[in-house]
């Protein structure tokens, strides 16, 4: 009896419906790992497609689509086990609520699964659909998907293999139990399990309990890539029956990873520093939100300021210098020290950047608008010129604004709607302020050390400071980590020994910027709960606490 002993992990970055391009890259794969005398490919959940399509999948012509790329995989398989996240569809006659308009849609009738498809030697082997469909942070997929029956073993090349998909791993007495109770020897994961710092450590941790638990060595294959706020990072991996890594595939990258099964030893995991990890998921997300969306340029606003300053680092990183372009909006408040540090960093950076002063732009709006604008209209005014500037400047260039607000900033509407909020993607708006510093500390010396020292100011005033009106950024940052983080109230925040005073300050502020929040974009997640996709909170309602 043959036994398999190479197996491709394919770690691949497809994009969202983009199903002619996504089954050309899987087809590549499955090519390649047949000249590598691989017995069997393994591709990560919905690769088809790519994760998550959302509301196309109600579209029939969407589905209809993937089952013909579906096909032509199967027509590939000669010769070669392949187990690739697919879809597969049940037609029936009770359409749902027919009635309101607002639920129909091309698939009504339609039953969907999220399915693991192995095909060998141009057929279908086996369609293993998802048990368990995640609703909780970025997921949704109980509005789209039915949850499959119950577990299978499926006999390949002398292997006895269970495979389930993602969610399945992470449940207790799931899916993997009760595979390896009919006797699977391996189990195959697929899946498509988002980035946050410190997630690959966790489903290393997982798949250890798992394959001890059940004697089984398990195989992991994840997605890669950006896909609007949400990253996929890849670390695809190995475990043994004992709970040992027997391969770990780099994280961020896409690749064909080749594994021997009859000849893994133990390795240690590769551990990488929070910051770092941070750091490369942003520059995937820039990078694949430009290519995917056809864009090729970013302008960045650059006050002078550190959050500037590592957004244009980051691009910078992710597209290259020629691709970037910094603007210097000074206004009568703007300092000397902030226009030097902004020509400094271009300049260590290699990119071009123009100045186009707004102090006339905005003593004509002050005229204009005769009503004797003053206070905080009058600094948001400034910001709101400044992102008229620079929408125009990315419209004649065909380019995307990338926004440089933090998470702090943001999380107490430290901002200025329309002004600073403008733009396509926002990298750091996941980051506290504490860990841009820390970010920027790391860049090589690209970024000057006296942008990263000088107090934090939106430079709306003469002698403004962030902390005129916030409380100490390390203060504030604690706070609303428990706040967002780990849902704390205010008696919670209060009895970790923050001064109630200030607690209370930044609850207003928090609650009070949720239509702020509401209206920004897409801010590429690298926290366990960003302000994004998977934060669902109504603008308007009157619970505190």
């Amino acid at each position: 009896m043959i036994t398999i002993m190479r197996l491709a992990l394919a770690q691949i970055d497809p994009t969202v419906g983009a199903i002619d391009e996504n089954l050309s890259l899987i087809l590549s794969h499955i090519e390649r790992a047949k000249r590598s005398k691989c017995d069997l490919v393994v591709f990560p959940e919905l690769a088809v497609c790519g994760y998550s399509p959302l509301d196309l999948l109600w579209r029939r012509g969407f589905v209809d689509k993937m089952q013909e790329a579906q096909e032509e995989i199967a027509q590939a398989s000669t010769g070669i086990g392949v187990i690739v996240g697919g879809i597969t569809a049940q037609h029936h006659h009770d359409g749902g609520n027919l009635s309101d308009p607002s639920s129909v849609s091309d698939g009504a009738g339609t039953d969907l699964f999220n399915c693991a498809l192995f095909f060998s030697d141009g057929s279908l082997i086996a369609s293993i659909p998802k048990l368990n469909l995640p609703t909780f942070d970025v997921y949704s997929e109980r509005r789209y998907f039915t949850p499959g029956p119950g577990a299978q073993v499926i006999d390949f090349r002398g292997k006895s293999i269970g495979i389930n998909v993602c969610e399945d791993l992470w449940v207790d007495d799931g899916p993997t139990d009760a595979q390896a109770s009919l006797g699977a020897e391996w189990i195959i994961n697929i899946s498509a399990s988002p980035f946050f710092v410190g997630k690959g450590e966790v489903r290393r941790r997982l798949a250890a309990r798992r394959a001890r638990e059940n004697g089984v060595t398990l195989f992991y294959v994840n997605l890669v890539g950006g896909q609007d706020d949400v990253i996929f990072d890849g670390g695809s991996f190995v475990t043994g029956p004992n709970g040992d890594l027997l391969y770990q595939a780099p994280p961020f990258v896409e690749g064909l990873f080749i594994v021997d099964t009859d000849r893994a030893t133990r390795i240690l995991p590769v551990k990488q520093d929070a910051i770092v990890a941070a750091r490369k998921a942003i520059v995937l997300g820039i990078n694949d939100y430009l290519r995917k969306n056809g864009f090729s340029r970013v302008i960045i606003g650059i006050s002078g300021g550190v959050d500037s300053a590592l957004v244009a680092a980051l691009a910078v990183e992710a597209l290259g210098c020629d691709a970037v372009s910094g603007v210097f909006l000074p206004s009568l408040i703007s300092s000397q020290e902030s226009l030097d540090d902004a020509h400094e960093l271009a300049g260590n950076l290699g990119i071009d950047l123009i100045d186009v002063p707004i102090s006339q732009v905005v003593s004509d709006s002050h005229a204009a608008l005769q009503q004797g604008i003053t206070g905080l209209a009058a600094e948001n005014l400034q910001a709101r010129l400044r992102g008229t500037m620079l929408m125009t400047l990315a419209n004649q260039q065909n380019a995307l604004i990338l926004t440089t607000g933090n998470k702090s900033e943001i999380a107490v509407g430290y901002n200025t709607l329309y002004g600073d909020t403008v733009g396509a993607l926002a990298p750091i708006a996941d980051l506290y302020k504490t860990q841009v510093w820390e970010m920027a500390q790391v860049m090589e010396g690209l970024i000057p050390q006296r942008i990263i020292d000088k107090p934090p100011t939106a430079e709306l005033r003469v002698d403004q400071k962030d902390e005129d009106d916030l409380p100490p950024y390390s203060v504030l940052d604690a706070i609303l980590k428990a706040l967002i983080e780990k849902n704390a109230s205010r008696d919670d925040l209060i009895a970790r020994r923050f001064p109630k005073a200030t607690v209370d300050d930044v609850l207003s502020r928090y609650y009070r910027s949720e239509y702020k929040r509401r209206q920004l974009p897409p801010a590429i997640k690298v926290s366990p709960k960003a302000f994004g996709s998977g934060r669902r909170m109504p603008i308007t309602h009157r619970y505190r606490s």
